[in-house]
């Protein structure tokens, strides 16, 4: 009958750590899809915004081309648009609503190229480089930059990941300090069987083993869970905002799952290494407080 509930106690505890560390990692890789998805987004408005050059009204058809494929060799462009004059009339009735050649009598429109930069070129210190260097070419009128959006949305994308980080680091050390009082607790049940063997004779590093071995192990159980647990919450959330599949990398996600597995064991064989060195260095006596 004791053998029973000691075997049960035990089993209890285990589950209780395995339990505790899979919701703590889940929280931890939801951290981590946040900070990998926030910067992804935050680089994919920026590669939207770009700028426009404005072309001189006799812009040869072959220099423009040429222009173009310059641009789009070059390091810090994403994408190029080539927009006739007429294209771009077409565009602005649709928005108008209303005819404005008609009323004019003529295209008062340029032709232009939409330049979309690549995110880590959206800043207006290389914007301003830029901007020169694309003036310099007898084909460009104009270049239009939207400089203050682009500052603004570098701002606020520089303070959201700052934001993002601070809390990770706070939900990091509750996270630790959950795990590791977890898992304290559940040595602390096997303290007088750590003080027996140590009177016997046992090394610590041969009583230390078997609970490190046995919290590395529970260590990869509640990785796996949490994995499973983060693998199900994209598949729901990405069945109510299907967008989110386009920023997510299976090869990030992958790394990721990586962390998780390796945070897991790491956090275990501290915890469990650190919680058994007390309870071997604690005085018969001092057990039963």
């Amino acid at each position: 009958m004791s053998d029973k509930y000691t075997k049960r106690k035990l089993a209890g505890s285990s589950f209780t750590t395995i339990v505790s560390l899979s919701l703590v990692l889940f929280m931890l890789g939801l951290l981590g899809i946040i900070i990998i998805n926030t910067r992804k987004l935050a680089d994919n408005v920026k590669e939207n915004i770009g700028f426009q050059i404005i072309l001189n009204d006799n812009a040869k058809e072959v220099d423009v081309e040429h222009l173009t494929k310059t641009l789009d060799a070059s390091p810090f462009v994403k994408s190029t648009e080539f927009i006739t004059k007429e294209e771009a009339a077409e565009r602005l009735q649709k928005d108008l609503g209303e005819d404005f050649i008609s009323f004019l009598g003529y295209n008062p429109l340029l032709s232009s190229i939409n330049v979309h930069l690549k995110a880590e070129y959206a800043n207006n210190d290389s914007l301003n480089w830029i901007e020169k260097g694309v003036m310099d070419s007898k084909l460009v009128k104009e270049v239009v930059i939207q400089k203050s959006l682009v500052n603004t949305i570098n701002e606020n994308a520089r303070n959201i990941s700052l934001g993002v980080l601070a809390i990770s680091i706070l939900l990091m050390i509750i996270a630790l300090a959950l795990i590791n009082n977890t898992i304290r607790l559940s040595i602390y049940s096997k303290r007088f069987i750590i003080k027996t063997m140590q009177l016997v004779g046992a090394t610590q590093g041969f009583i230390r083993r078997p609970f490190v071995l046995k919290g590395i192990k529970h260590g990869v159980y509640g990785s796996i869970i949490a994995i499973g647990l983060l693998i199900g919450f994209l598949y729901v959330l990405e069945k109510q905002i299907p967008q989110l599949a386009e920023l997510e990398d299976p090869n990030v996600l992958a790394s990721l799952f990586g962390l998780v597995i390796l945070l897991g064991i790491i956090i275990s064989w501290i915890s469990t290494s650190l919680a058994v060195r007390k309870y071997l260095r604690l005085k018969s006596d001092d057990l039963h407080y």
